[in-house]
């Protein structure tokens, strides 16, 4: 399955989500492609580090988009808007998109665009659009989160999933030093969301 992680708009940790769900993937069995096609080339900058570090198992990252055609794999692409031509090229051939948005108003204008954006540039059968909260507020009294959600719901043609992964110092620590959260602190919250989420993006990997 070929599966691009997007958004027009930066910071929404897109990233992140590539990086953590290629290590899981891996540690499910997996053969893993990961494509960093966004020029700010984070993806590769995390990878590096964890190359560098030498932590196992290794993660593997390509800037361009040379997806094989006669073995079974899982491909992850982390899409930006930097390079158009990679990007068109890699909404053309998913399978599936996954789409983290951040609570606030900017944020939803992009989602928006970028709903605006697939349907424009996809042809043949449209791929499946996944759509979550990221970076969720974990204080209670903070409404954002529960207010882009329901924001969300109005959208036609997406799959919107009602896990959320929360705004976490974990995902920082860890991201910064090559690992993936449920590496760095299996038992923290930020690990258990992550697991809960990945679920249900392959439901038939653990």
């Amino acid at each position: 399955m070929i599966t691009v992680i997007g958004n027009l708009k930066g910071g929404s940790g897109k990233s992140t989500v590539t990086f953590n769900l290629a290590l899981w993937l891996i540690q499910a069995g997996k053969t893993v492609l990961a494509y960093d096609l966004d020029l700010q080339r984070t993806l590769s900058d995390v990878v590096q580090v964890r190359q560098e570090e030498g932590y196992e198992p290794q993660l593997t990252v390509s800037t361009d988009l040379n997806l094989p055609q006669h073995f079974k794999y899982e491909a992850v692409i982390d899409i930006g808007t930097g390079n158009m031509a990679q990007m068109k090229r890699a909404l053309s051939l998913a399978d599936r998109i996954i789409v983290p948005v951040v609570p606030s108003q900017a944020d939803l204008w992009s989602t928006q665009r970028f709903l605006y954006f697939i349907a424009s540039e996809v042809r043949g059968k449209p791929p499946e659009i996944v759509m979550f909260i990221n970076r969720a507020d974990t204080h209670s009294s903070i409404r954002e989160s529960d207010e882009t959600y329901d924001a969300l719901k109005s959208l036609p043609g997406i799959k919107l999933l009602e896990n959320r992964l929360y705004q976490r110092i974990t995902y920082r620590r860890s991201f910064s030093e090559g690992l993936a959260v449920f590496e760095l602190e299996p038992s923290s919250k930020a690990a258990k969301e992550f697991e809960k989420f990945a679920k249900l993006i392959y439901p038939s990997k653990k």
